[in-house]
């Protein structure tokens, strides 16, 4: 199995070129505050698409690895 990208923890699934799956839109974000520990000072129960659009980020990776 190949190993998580970096930033990211816990198993994910992948395509078939390898790269990670992107998360599901509709995950609360609280759910992903938690899994990563990170806190993005917003409502837990806003979506995941929602926060991207916002921070005008592409992914869950740009948004968690914001430099």
């Amino acid at each position: 199995m190949a190993e998580d990208a970096h930033g990211m923890k816990g198993s994910r699934s992948r395509n078939e070129d390898g790269q990670l799956r992107r998360k599901r839109g509709d995950t609360h974000v609280e759910t992903i505050e938690k899994k990563y520990g990170v806190d993005f000072e917003v409502r837990g129960d806003m979506h995941l698409d929602t926060l991207l659009n916002k921070t005008d980020k592409d992914s869950l990776h740009d948004l968690i690895n914001d430099d």
